[in-house]
Parts: C-alpha cells; sequence; structure tokens
C-alpha cells in the first residue's frame, strides 16, 4: 500500500513539474512574441476596461510586457492584482501615497506585480548563476534612484551562450536584449 501511495505522488509531482514547465515556456513565447508589435514607451495614465483593460496596443512601459505575455496565456494580472490590493491593501507599498486600488493603473506599477508575485509564492532565489533563471521567469531589477525595472526570461541564449534573453521595455519598445545581469535584481518570480 506504502508503495502505491508513493507511486501516486510521484506521478502527480512529476506531472504538476511537467505542466509548470510548459506553462513557463509558453510565456516566454508570448513574451517573444511581443518582440514583433511595435510599442512606443509611454508611462502616461490610462482609463482602462475592468477586466482584461490594457493601454493602447502601440503604448507601454516595462509592466505591460509582463502583462501582456501573462494575459496571452489566459492569465489577467490586472484582475488578479487589483482582487489581492482590495482584499490586502496594507501589505502593497505605498509610494504614490494613494489610499484605495485603482484598476487603471495598480498592476502596472512593478513594486505591486513584486508584491502580488512574493504573496502568491512565487518567489525565487535571487543568484549570479544564469541557470538559475529560466524561461518564463520574470525578474525585477533596480535602476538605480528609486527606479525599479521589470522583464521576462525567454528561451533565446545571448551570444556566448551563457545567459537567456529577456523581454522588457526599458525605452526601446518590447525588445529582445541580454540585460539579465546588467542591472542590479531585485526580485526572481515564478508564478502559474
Amino acid at each position: 500500500m506504502k508503495n502505491v501511495i508513493l507511486f501516486l505522488c510521484l506521478s502527480i509531482h512529476i506531472l504538476c513539474s511537467s505542466q509548470t514547465e510548459v506553462q513557463q515556456k509558453s510565456l516566454a513565447e508570448a513574451a517573444l512574441e511581443l518582440t514583433k508589435q511595435e510599442v512606443t514607451y509611454d508611462p502616461s495614465y490610462f482609463s482602462i476596461d475592468y477586466p482584461n483593460g490594457d493601454v493602447p496596443v502601440d503604448k507601454g512601459v516595462c509592466t505591460d510586457v509582463v502583462i501582456r505575455a501573462y494575459r496571452k496565456t489566459g492569465i489577467d494580472l490586472q484582475q488578479l492584482v487589483h482582487e489581492d490590493m482590495k482584499a490586502h491593501f496594507h501589505q502593497y507599498p505605498n509610494h504614490w501615497g494613494l489610499t484605495t486600488t485603482d484598476k487603471n493603473i495598480d498592476h502596472r506599477r512593478v513594486p505591486n506585480l513584486m508584491t502580488f508575485f512574493s504573496r502568491k509564492g512565487a518567489e525565487q532565489a535571487i543568484t549570479q548563476n544564469p541557470n538559475d533563471y529560466l524561461p518564463g521567469d520574470v525578474v525585477a531589477w533596480s535602476l538605480g534612484g528609486g527606479l525599479t525595472h521589470i522583464g521576462i526570461v525567454v528561451n533565446k541564449k545571448s551570444r556566448d551562450g551563457k545567459r537567456n534573453l529577456i523581454v522588457h521595455n526599458i525605452g526601446n519598445g518590447q525588445v529582445l536584449e541580454d540585460c539579465l545581469f546588467t542591472y542590479k535584481i531585485i526580485g526572481h518570480y515564478r508564478y502559474r
């Protein structure tokens, strides 16, 4: 009986691990698709639909890369972050002096995405080992001076073959770059 239970537990673990790996690759592929879309960096505040709202398709910032990639895999971070913030507002950063949630912008702020991913148990170790950053992982950086940035690891390699590349928008649109260790990493997440 113990062997049967052990076999079932092992089978479920393998199935879940394999499913998570497929989902992560799907997220990485969705991020790569975004690089084909011309986008101008635009940090403006937009009133957007809820749920599944998005800023104009030709505009965006770094968080919009993450939001759009997840949306392509069926996950609406706008709704998920909004609902979690409504229920746990005091656990989210208050850099903006808000007293309530704002479904138009909350999910478009790096510190809020970091908090959401952490609250959902998606946090991974921050290391200097490029092999720890898998396709579909979300990475957040400090740019200094209180500025933060976020992007998605994809299954394309750097020229030297040592690092996975990143899809992000730091001012030049949704692009693919070798920038994993260019800035100080302050968050590493694997959310599904």
